[in-house]
């Protein structure tokens, strides 16, 4: 969803509060979150550290200096980009300007990669980075899906990055044969402190999750209605992030036992039909039994299956090696499957206990390993000592 742009020409301002150890480029929601996190860890041992972001709320609360609300100007898909091009343009072009003038010790990109990397990539060009003999550091957390598409991406990084922390363990592998240091850190999602939007509850109602993209929701939607309505449930419950979602909800007239939810507070749920994005992997953690349900145009499902050389499309499933929630794509997502998958997942015990087992090992994959957390890894690149902020 996108809001009114800023009026160009226009500037970042300077910074608030002297030089800047380290600025965050966040440019989605989950970004800002999980960047949040990260720089609240970090500032809590080290509160002398100077922190600006161009990212979101989240980042604010946690102690940054938001320069710009990149979240409130994001968009997806090319048509939404290209008609807000002379934004973001003036966007990347004053981001380079604030770096080159102020010179941040780092700057950290969170996840982002269609607008973070080139910025990596001009930081070199300019020589303004580590990599091209500058002052800055350029570090990265959360990789992209170079293991799903555009593997080749990670000679590029390694060119342009000093350092990257990612979530998942497998990804450090992807690294391998580059030099770029490359270290997991643990996926947010298990932080001690982190609150999940979802828990199991063996009495509550099904969960039905279709996305938070438009179109996506629009073609995923009525099948998970379906599959409710076939298996003959009594109450469900279905989350949406934004009135526009809400309004692609409706269109759809869901019957009076299912129930439309803003996220917000944590949800109890006894089994869920899910598309394969980041709620699915929230579910998977909660232990609640279910199936993964996706749709979408079928140029690009035929463009995705050449492009896109993974065995599964939910994360869970990719980390287990394993079909922790069964996959229903395209044709196959019909109502009788999923209301099969919906009578697994509530009539069988041994579906629950599977259920859990994997969610238990899912836990163990993702825990922050002995290195520490993305806080630890981020002072260890500021050369962050136990008195704050080395010169």
């Amino acid at each position: 969803m996108t809001t009114a742009t800023p009026l160009l020409p226009f500037r970042l301002p300077p910074p608030a509060a002297g030089p800047v150890d380290v600025l965050v480029v966040a440019g989605e929601h989950s970004g800002d979150e999980h960047g949040a996190r990260m720089v609240r860890d970090l500032r809590a041992r080290h509160p002398g550290l100077v922190v600006a972001a161009l990212g979101g709320p989240e980042l604010a609360a946690a102690g940054a200096q938001l320069l710009h609300d990149l979240t409130s100007t994001s968009v997806v898909g090319l048509v939404e980009v290209l008609k807000h091009y002379s934004f973001f343009k003036a966007l990347f072009d004053e981001t380079v300007r604030w770096i080159a003038e102020y010179r941040p010790r780092a700057v950290c990109l969170v996840d982002y990669p269609g607008f973070n990397l080139r910025l990596a990539a001009a930081l070199r060009q300019r020589g303004l980075s580590a990599k091209a003999g500058g002052p800055v550091r350029t570090l990265y957390y959360i990789s992209p899906q170079i293991w799903a598409w555009k593997a080749k991406r990670r000679f590029t990084m390694a060119r342009d990055l000093d350092a990257m922390a990612v979530i998942f363990p497998f990804e450090v592998a992807c690294y391998a044969d580059t030099t770029l240091p490359v270290e997991f850190v643990g996926h947010p999602f298990v932080a001690p402190d982190y609150a999940p939007p979802v828990r199991f509850d063996p009495a509550g109602p099904v969960l039905l999750l279709p996305g938070s993209r438009v179109q996506a929701v629009a073609r995923i939607f009525p099948v998970l209605l379906g599959g409710f309505a076939a298996h003959g449930g009594r109450e469900a419950v279905v989350l949406y992030p934004s009135a526009e979602i809400l309004r692609v909800l409706r269109a759809a007239r869901p019957p009076d036992q299912v129930r439309l939810a803003p996220t917000g507070e944590t949800v109890a749920a006894s089994a869920v039909l899910t598309s394969s994005g980041t709620m699915s992997m929230h579910c998977a953690l909660a232990g609640i039994p279910g199936a993964i349900a996706y749709r979408t145009n079928p140029l690009t499902y035929l463009l995705g299956r050449m492009l896109v050389k993974v065995e599964y499309i939910g994360i869970a499933n990719l980390l287990l090696r394993e079909p922790m929630y069964p996959e229903y794509i395209q044709g196959a997502a019909t109502p009788a499957a999923l209301a099969g998958e919906l009578r697994a997942c509530l009539t069988e015990p041994s579906r629950r206990e599977r259920t859990a087992a994997q969610a238990a090992k899912l836990r163990g994959l993702l825990s922050q390993p002995a290195g520490g957390t993305a806080a630890d890894w981020l002072a260890r690149q500021l050369g962050a000592g136990a008195g704050g902020v080395e010169s």
